[in-house]
């Protein structure tokens, strides 16, 4: 159970991202639906930096704070880039917020899979994929509390006691820092949303611009900052996917339907960050169920693998039925706004 769970909230993690800059973003009153290609972008652009970097020092000689950074830095970047296109062309021409996603969705998916069949050549690998397990590693570091465990065996601690602590800290304490930053993320964004007078702003401004504009909120600059920065913590869900639930393995089309589920996500939460948390491991959960569930085929198994889109549905339509205004997305959803009609 407790191994499921693990596995449940490493593939959680990816999701969480997503959906944490995702609602970001939508609460400005932006539908990017470019958030696949934003973490295919932070994926391809970790590993960009992290391939040149061990290449140049080698794989022995990694700086773990170097290792650490440089990928880190290169994915954030790429996101930005991306949010900063898709901003420019839904808030300042304001072109279809549907259209220019999917359009993003297809630039990032192909530009990383160009650069990576690229990187695949230089490293001229047996396999189509690249293996960074050096930097992996790095980013794959948890919390040492192996130290304990073995104090607590020479201290003769009975052996229920350090069973429990055993299991608490496996479930609680064996992830990599990105899974933790996720999770903060996730509760400094429900906190500031609902707590602060940019959350505040932000909401007016997803609500209704034309008011917010009116009331002297700068609509344009809240629009821009809050799609870059949904899509660098959606970028993260890239990078930790390749690092950590990856172990440093890059190959084109690896990552799936993530993004589209890091946007069922936000549904499935009604925009609430912070619900988000336990739903991603949920969907984490429902992601790899089948693989413990004995005697399954492979039709079942892909059944299964849609509980997370089918769950999202029914929720969508209980949560419209409802009518209940904190559920609802924000009201100018997916429109453009248009001063001059204010």
């Amino acid at each position: 159970m407790i191994t499921f769970l693990q596995r449940a909230v490493i593939m959680g993690i990816p999701l969480l991202f997503g959906s944490t800059g995702e609602t970001i973003t939508e609460k400005s009153g932006h539908l990017n639906l470019g958030i696949p290609g934003v973490m295919y972008m932070g994926g391809i652009c970790a590993v960009i930096g992290a391939f040149f970097y061990e290449n140049a020092v080698g794989p022995e000689n990694i700086v773990p704070f170097l290792a650490i950074l440089i990928p880190l830095a290169c994915a954030l970047l790429g996101s930005l880039l991306m949010g900063l296109v898709y901003s420019f062309f839904t808030v300042t021409l304001r072109a279809n917020q549907n259209v220019t996603g999917l359009a993003l969705t297809t630039f990032g998916v192909g530009f990383g899979n160009f650069f990576g069949g690229s990187l695949i050549k230089l490293a001229d690998a047996d396999v189509p994929s690249i293996n960074l397990t050096a930097t992996s590693s790095v980013f794959k570091t948890k919390l040492p509390y192996d130290a304990l465990l073995n104090a607590m065996s020479a201290a003769n601690a009975p052996s229920w006691l350090t069973a429990f602590v055993r299991g608490f800290c496996d479930l609680f304490l064996s992830y990599s820092f990105l899974a933790y930053a996720a999770i903060i993320i996730a509760f400094a964004t429900a906190y500031i949303l609902k707590r602060t007078r940019v959350g505040l702003h932000l909401r007016a401004v997803g609500e209704n611009p034309g008011t917010a504009d009116a009331a002297g909120i700068n609509v344009g600059r809240y629009k821009y900052v809050s799609t870059c920065l949904g899509s660098m913590i959606a970028g993260l869900g890239g990078l930790y996917y390749i690092m950590d639930y990856a172990f440093g393995v890059w190959s084109n089309n690896g990552f799936g339907d993530r993004g589209w589920l890091a946007i069922a996500l936000v549904i499935f939460t009604v925009w609430k960050p912070n619900v988000g948390i336990i739903g991603s491991f949920l969907f984490g959960g429902l992601l790899i169920i089948h693989n413990y569930i004995p005697g399954l085929g492979v039709a079942d198994q892909e059944l299964i693998k849609a509980l997370p889109y089918v769950v999202t549905v029914i929720v969508l339509i209980f949560v419209s039925a409802r009518e209940k205004k904190e559920s609802l997305p924000p009201q100018s959803l997916g429109l453009s706004y248009f001063r001059e009609e204010r």
